[in-house]
């Protein structure tokens, strides 16, 4: 299913949540940026989790004429949107672009959790977060490895904390990457079939969900070179892969595998899949990067509910000098009015 924008939302729908992300990166920067041509882009409403005051600065020194409200009430908010930028007010933070300061990190964290609550008490739609700085949010006893896993506690019911799985998205290329943050030489150990399955299914469940794909494809990467050649290259392919993905196939899934990586995301193989499960970071990210570098969505999949972020980071470099892309941003956006 290939993601079209929608007509921009009716003034009483609610509104997306966007959380503001590290205010000394680019976060700020699109998200102004893309409300002052809001019209242009055909955005829906949304609401800001953030700095008021960081806003206003930022604003300014972007030379954007831009009217903001403080808002409590999200529908108000949508309401409002066309005339001015809803913002739920989390305390001043400083306009250092480049410079991230720990005294900020208190509020990046309770955009987020506010959003998220916001979110899932049905207030807002869906959540679009911009990039965060990890390393500030450490310093200020941040206790998760990243944004995602905050987001998945954040949705816990009782003990019971989702698995959330992260798929890069552009119009119908999509990859879901086995692991993530992990050393290369740690990759193999945590190829298992527990995991695989587990992904899979997940996977599965959200593209029929979210996207509306029924009986969706997905095919499945080999760990190795062309495979495991049968074994004469490893044996994860023969031992642990092949048999992950009989048994989900035993179960009425649609999966392909273990197929080459070097030759599934040649883009005419790729797109007879719905998805490709990757086993690692590099071998899921590369494809994608490479033929939508500014333009992928990141998709947070297994929470109950709609989450996606710009497929890059903070970008300190050109915070505050309006030269930052704003084209994965918009994505985002427009990626989580469809799926919400």
């Amino acid at each position: 299913m290939s993601i079209q924008p929608r007509a921009m939302n009716t003034p009483h729908a609610a509104p997306l949540a966007v959380s503001m992300g590290e205010p000394a990166g680019i976060g700020p920067d699109l998200i102004l940026s893309l409300y002052a041509e809001r019209v242009a882009h055909g955005l829906p409403a949304f609401v800001v989790y953030g700095s008021r005051a960081l806003l206003e600065e930022r604003a300014q020194r972007l030379g954007l004429a831009i009217e903001f409200a403080t808002v409590s009430d999200l529908d108000q908010g949508a309401h409002d949107f066309q005339e001015v930028l809803p913002v739920v007010d989390l305390g001043a933070v400083a306009d250092t672009p480049g410079q991230p300061d720990s005294a900020a990190a208190r509020v990046v964290i309770e955009a987020i959790r506010r959003a998220t609550e916001d979110v899932r008490a049905g207030r807002a739609r869906a959540l679009v977060t911009a990039p965060i700085h990890k390393g500030v949010l450490y310093g200020a006893d941040f206790a998760y490895p990243g944004h995602t896993e905050y987001l998945a506690a954040l949705c816990a019911e009782g003990d019971r904390v989702p698995t959330p799985v992260m798929m890069l998205a552009h119009e119908n290329y999509r990859v879901v990457p086995l692991t993530i943050h992990e050393p290369l030489a740690r990759v193999p150990e945590l190829v298992t079939g527990e995991r695989i399955a587990e992904t899979v299914r997940i996977l599965a469940r959200d593209l029929s969900a979210r996207f509306g794909i029924t009986d969706p494809r997905i095919a499945v990467t080999g760990l190795n070179p062309h495979a495991g050649e049968d074994g004469a290259i490893g044996t994860e392919e023969r031992d642990v892969i092949s048999p992950a993905i009989a048994a989900l196939r035993e179960d009425g899934l649609d999966v392909t595998g273990p197929l080459p990586a070097d030759t599934l995301f040649h883009p005419p193989h790729w797109l007879a899949y719905d998805a490709v499960l990757a086993m690692y970071h590099d071998q899921a990210l590369i494809p994608i990067k490479t033929i939508a570098f500014e333009s992928g969505v990141n998709v947070t999949l297994g929470l109950p509910i709609v989450r996606t972020s710009p497929d890059h980071g903070t970008a300190f470099a050109v915070a505050g000098t309006g030269r930052a892309s704003v084209t994965s941003m918009k994505a985002a956006i427009l990626l989580a009015e469809e799926l919400s």
